[in-house]
């Protein structure tokens, strides 16, 4: 009898097992397929239930954000250094200083000025005694006392000396200076209004003419730097491909780690025409209002320019995939149902791509297990 009854159990279990294979069977979701080359999930499938969806929303305009370096506004300073040799007598003027233009910064004592000096007071000299001798001459020509040549020869002097004159006291009035004495002391002046920036220069120190080697900073310092501190350029490196987005006077905003808090706004006023052959990237220059002196030239900045806002849609990178030399994204037509859409793709942003063609604002597309996707359509027959 108990062996009769382990049987008995053992069939029913056997029959329990079977009937509940059937019902797991007959619950199984269908197969996926492709109609009128569309995807098709059942309600339910577990392949639907991994797939990621998102609205397609217009392209907004983007934020360039650059590095860049603040410098003197070249517009409102200047750079000096002496034109003569000498040593430094005194120093009038000391960093901050406001300055009016001919102002003096420095007293040198110069031979070589002190020669100009000289050369100016003997041409006039020549010219007065010229214009003496013409007078005397023509007066004896008048009484027939001499020639007519020794008359335009006198005449030809006296020109000679004006020229002379006019030369040299035009040199000493380039450097702000006049004939009235002969002191070898040559007054440094500041060209431009401004504020005493920089000082490179100490009692006693010896100077020289050719230390300005054509104004070059970068091989001497000059002696003082006179400024407008209120403008600054901002100098910017761009790429390339980034060229579209940078024109002329558009405005651009600057953030600094000094004033976290703060934003300060410019102007792009220059775009280079070439490209640096070894960084190859465009030099591009702002201007910048530092009315309040908060900037500092030599500043490194965090530049933010705003791009015009460019024709198509941002979607996520993730949606978008690649089939040979094309790229695709799938578009869900309705719940469960897909379409693959061959797409047209810009630059991309962060995690965003820009499509500018293939689909449109308010249209959902699959942003998560696409390749998933792709592999069922392709098995399926798509």
């Amino acid at each position: 009898m108990k062996a009769v009854s382990v049987v008995i159990f053992a069939g029913g279990l056997a029959l329990l097992t079977a009937c509940q294979s059937t019902e797991q069977k007959s619950e199984q979701a269908p197969e996926p397929r492709v109609e009128h080359n569309k995807l098709v999930l059942a309600p339910g499938s577990p392949q639907l239930a991994t797939v990621a969806i998102e609205s397609v929303l217009p392209q907004a305009a983007a934020t360039l954000r650059l590095n860049g370096r603040l410098v003197w506004d070249d517009n409102v300073t200047v750079r000096i250094y002496s034109p003569f040799a000498g040593r430094v007598g005194r120093i009038l003027a000391e960093p901050g200083q406001r300055l009016k233009q001919g102002d003096t910064l420095a007293l040198i004592a110069s031979p070589d000025f002190g020669q100009a000096q000289a050369d100016a007071r003997k041409a006039a000299t020549d010219y007065i005694q010229a214009e003496r001798n013409v007078s005397r001459i023509r007066e004896l020509f008048d009484h027939g006392a001499i020639a007519q040549k020794d008359l335009q020869a006198a005449e030809a002097d006296l020109s000679r000396a004006a020229s002379e004159k006019q030369r040299t006291e035009a040199r000493l009035a380039l450097y702000g200076n006049t004939t009235n004495s002969i002191d070898q002391l040559f007054m440094l002046k500041t060209p431009l209004d401004g504020i005493v920036v920089e000082k490179n220069i100490n009692p006693g120190q010896e100077v020289r003419s050719d230390q300005m080697l054509a104004n070059a900073p970068q091989f001497f310092s000059p002696l003082f730097v006179v400024t407008d501190p209120s403008r600054l350029w901002l100098l910017l490196d761009i790429n390339e491909h980034q060229l579209g987005d940078v024109k002329p006077g558009q405005p651009i905003v600057i953030r600094v780690v000094a004033y976290p808090d703060q934003e300060f706004h410019g102007t792009i006023d220059l775009v280079s025409d070439s490209l640096d052959s070894t960084t190859r990237t465009v030099k591009v220059r702002a201007s910048v209002d530092n009315s309040s002196r908060s900037l500092k030239a030599e500043m490194l900045v965090r530049a933010e320019l705003s791009t015009p806002q460019p024709s198509g849609i941002n979607i996520s990178s993730s949606a978008v995939f690649l089939r040979g030399d094309k790229h695709y994204v799938f578009v869900e037509e309705e719940r469960g149902t897909f379409s693959r859409r061959e797409v047209k793709i810009g630059p991309e942003q962060g995690d965003k791509v820009a499509v500018l063609q293939g689909v449109q604002p308010g249209q959902r597309v699959v942003t998560g297990n696409c390749l998933l996707l792709e592999q069922i359509f392709n098995a399926a027959g798509g």
